[in-house]
């Protein structure tokens, strides 16, 4: 058996190119892995927060047109929402504001928070402030 003793030759720039690709491609990876992990923080959502009882309202402005949106908690949940100052020329301006509100007060029964209302399209932006208005009620409610 004869060995024969082989030598290899590296250029030091073709290292200096392959370390460099091999850091960019483990920095990479480490990259996605910290994207796409799920997070460990946990936002204190709505359905966990805690409720004075009571009625809170909040401020409403449609065009010129001031109202109030009254909401009721009961038991540390929302149990009512209703308008305040509501006349026939708002109704009237708004036609989709009593229909929405009666819906998002079916709705509150049967959800755990605010934010889970499931909206119609025709009255996307009418549902939108009122939740908005509901949502500003209940931080006066917080605990």
């Amino acid at each position: 058996m004869s060995a024969k003793t082989k030598i290899v030759v590296f250029k030091a720039k073709e290292l200096i190119y392959t370390g460099i690709f091999v850091l960019l491609g483990i920095l990479l990876i480490l990259l996605l892995i910290f994207m796409f992990a799920p997070s460990k923080e946990h936002k204190k959502s709505t359905e966990t927060m805690e409720y004075i009882e009571g009625v809170y309202s909040s401020p409403l402005t449609l065009g010129e047109n001031e109202l109030e949106v009254e909401v009721t908690v009961k038991d540390n949940k929302v149990n009512h929402v209703a308008l305040k100052h509501l006349d026939k020329s708002v109704k009237t301006m708004y036609p989709l504001i009593e229909p929405a509100l009666g819906e998002i007060n079916k709705q509150l029964p049967k959800v755990k928070s605010v934010d889970d209302i499931q909206f119609d399209d025709e009255s996307q932006y009418t549902n939108t402030i009122l939740k908005q208005s509901i949502k500003n009620a209940l931080k006066q409610a917080q605990k």
